[in-house]
C-alpha cells in the first residue's frame, strides 16, 4: 500500500470519528425542550417540540415539577407528577444517564395551561363515555332487530305451515261434497267493518265445543258483504271477515286446522236479501259458519 493511499484512509477514519462524537450526546449535556405531552406511560413522558419530532423522557425521584405564574413567571409552585398529563404544554430539562436514557431534571407548566389540559381531558373522557354508550346503543339495536328478524322468519314458517295444512285439508275434504249441516252460526257486520264483535265469541266456541263430539266434522267458514260499494271492496271485506272468525276458531276455541275449511270469500255474490233498505243490506254483511259431517262418514 502506498503511502499516499494510507494517507486518504487514515483521513477518512478521523473524520468518521469526528462526525460520531459530534452526533452523540454528552452524558453532562443538558437536553431542554419545549412542547406538549403526547403520551404518558408510567414513569415515562412523551413531549412532542416540533411538529412529528418527540422526546421520551423518564420520571424519577430526583425529577422536579413545578407550576409557574405571576407577572413573568416566576412563581413557582412545586406539583405533583401526577399533574403531568396528555395534553399539557411543558418546558422540560433532561440529560442522559450513563445507560444513554434521558432523564427529565426539572418539568415546568403554567397553571392556566393545566387548567386547559383538565378541560380537553374531560370532555376527551365524555366524548368516549358517549361514543361507548352510542355503540352499546347500536349494539343493543341489532341485537333486538336480529331477534324480530328471527321471530318474523319463524312467523312466516308457521304461515307456511298452516296454509299447507288448511289447503290439504280442502283438498281432502272437497272431494266429499255430500255434507250434513249439524250446527250453524251467522257473524254480523257494520258497514265496512270487519272486526268480529266479542258477543259472537261464545257461540261460536259453544259451536267448536259441540262440533268436536262429531266423527269426522269439518267447520266451513264462508264470508259475505252487501252490494254497497265496488265490488272488489267488497270481495276483500268478505275475505278479512271471514278471516277474523277463523282466528277466533283457531286461538278461542282451539279447532284443528284440519278441521277448518279454508275460509270463503262470497264477497256480494250470494245475497241473502235483495232488499236495498239499510236493513236488507245488513243482513248480507255476515259471516256463516257451519258444522259439516259428510254423509258417508255419518252412515258408517
Amino acid at each position: 500500500m502506498t503511502p499516499s493511499i494510507s494517507k486518504k484512509i487514515a483521513s477518512l477514519i478521523a473524520v468518521f470519528v469526528l462526525v460520531v462524537l459530534l452526533r452523540t450526546p454528552s452524558l453532562a449535556e443538558t437536553t431542554k425542550v419545549e412542547g406538549v405531552i403526547v403520551g404518558r406511560s408510567g414513569s415515562e413522558i412523551i413531549v412532542e417540540y416540533l411538529q412529528g419530532a418527540e422526546l421520551a423522557f423518564l420520571l424519577d425521584d430526583s425529577t422536579k415539577v413545578s407550576e409557574t405564574g405571576g407577572l413573568f413567571k416566576a412563581r413557582r409552585t412545586d406539583k405533583s407528577m401526577a399533574a403531568l398529563m396528555p395534553g399539557l404544554k411543558v418546558k422540560v430539562e433532561g440529560k442522559y444517564h450513563q445507560d444513554r436514557k434521558l432523564v427529565a431534571t426539572s418539568v415546568k407548566f403554567s397553571g392556566g395551561d393545566l387548567e386547559k389540559a383538565q378541560l380537553a381531558e374531560a370532555a376527551n373522557r365524555q366524548h368516549r363515555k358517549e361514543t361507548e354508550q352510542h355503540k352499546a346503543e347500536l349494539e343493543k339495536q341489532a341485537a333486538a332487530l336480529k331477534a324480530q328478524n328471527e321471530q318474523l322468519q319463524l312467523h312466516e314458517e308457521q304461515l307456511a305451515a298452516h296454509k299447507a295444512e288448511i289447503e290439504a285439508a280442502a283438498a281432502r275434504f272437497g272431494e266429499m261434497d255430500d255434507y250434513y249441516i249439524l250446527n250453524e252460526v251467522t257473524v254480523y257486520f257494520g258497514n265496512g267493518n270487519v272486526k268480529v264483535d266479542p258477543k259472537y265469541e261464545a257461540s261460536l266456541v259453544d259451536l267448536a265445543t259441540k262440533a268436536a263430539d262429531v266423527q269426522g266434522y269439518v267447520i266451513e267458514v264462508t264470508g259475505h258483504a252487501s252490494s254497497t260499494g265496488s265490488t272488489e271492496v267488497n270481495q276483500t271485506l268478505s275475505e278479512d271477515r271471514a278471516n277474523n272468525v277463523t282466528n277466533i276458531l283457531l286461538q278461542k276455541a282451539n279447532v284443528p286446522l284440519t278441521r277448518i275449511l279454508a275460509p270463503g270469500a262470497m264477497g256480494e255474490s250470494r245475497q241473502v236479501n235483495k232488499d236495498k233498505s239499510a236493513e236488507g243490506q245488513a243482513e248480507n254483511r255476515r259471516v256463516v259458519v257451519r258444522v259439516l259431517q259428510n254423509k258417508a262418514i255419518a252412515g258408517i
